[in-house]
């Protein structure tokens, strides 16, 4: 796929937008000239992103629902549709993480279907409910926000984890069948990003990570470049040693900060 010269004419939809690295990419790519459509569960703090990019001189709308529920998804796709019949870009920002041991995470079952409905259900019935108008941008692109430890082993994650490899694995096939059909799909593979979900575990606060900006920017380079991944060299690295010494990657990551 061609890199993208301009953001102008661009219509872009994003989940999580309200906070965090959803906002940072909506302020972002509205300066820059796109046409952002803004989706979060919480209706004040998408109001004040939308009043940010008006007061910049952007083009911005907002769209409130509960993507954990299909038919929020399925009402909510249906009137930005009515309204936007042209989406180019789909970015799948909005997420839940869990931070518990499998074992914990047995008596409490729910710990894995909610990272599941926001993760990875969410993420597919958008795509399904969206594909036909990203079909008709004869440009399409599907952006997911995915975490590095898809690639790696990590003890404490697991719930959260199974759920964005669901997503990545899926994508990947997604990727190749829709390649002669003018639709991209990135993956972007993001370290510790400082927000206020990472922040719920305290011991990541003091760890060194990205801040929402910088995440944002990822963000704006996948929607320019339109590549298969996007990581860090950290994790390019990691994840071929990985493959190679197993067993030596997994003691290590054993004994990591955030292990528990």
């Amino acid at each position: 796929m061609r890199t993208i010269k301009t953001f102008k004419n661009k219509t872009i939809l994003i989940t999580g937008a309200s906070s965090g690295i959803g906002k940072a990419a909506a302020l972002k790519l509205a300066r820059k000239g796109a046409t952002v459509i803004l989706v979060a569960r919480r209706e004040e703090l998408l109001k004040e992103v939308v009043g940010e990019i008006h007061l910049a001189g952007g083009t911005a709308y907002w769209y409130a629902g509960d993507l954990s529920k299909i038919e929020e998804i399925d009402k909510l796709t249906e009137t930005i549709l009515d309204e936007h019949p042209s989406i180019d870009v789909l970015v799948n920002n909005a997420g839940r993480s869990i931070r518990r041991k499998i074992e914990e995470s047995l008596e409490r079952y729910h710990d894995f279907e909610r990272c599941m409905d926001i993760n990875y259900f969410a993420p597919v019935r958008l795509i399904r409910n969206l594909l036909p108008a990203l079909k008709r941008s004869k440009s399409g692109h599907i952006i997911n926000s995915t975490t590095w430890g898809t690639l790696l082993p990590v003890v404490g994650f697991g719930p959260y984890n199974a759920s964005k490899i669901a997503l990545d694995s899926m994508a990947n096939s997604l990727r190749m069948e829709m390649e002669t059909k003018g639709i991209s799909v990135t993956q972007i593979h993001f370290p510790l990003v400082h927000t206020a979900m990472s922040g719920a575990t305290k011991s990541f606060r003091k760890l060194p990570g990205m801040t929402p900006e910088q995440a944002g920017e990822w963000i704006v380079t996948a929607v320019k470049k339109k590549p298969r991944a996007i990581m860090d060299m950290k994790t390019r690295v990691a994840s071929g040693v990985y493959f190679c010494f197993p067993s030596t990657v997994e003691k290590i990551s054993r004994m990591l900060p955030f292990s528990i």
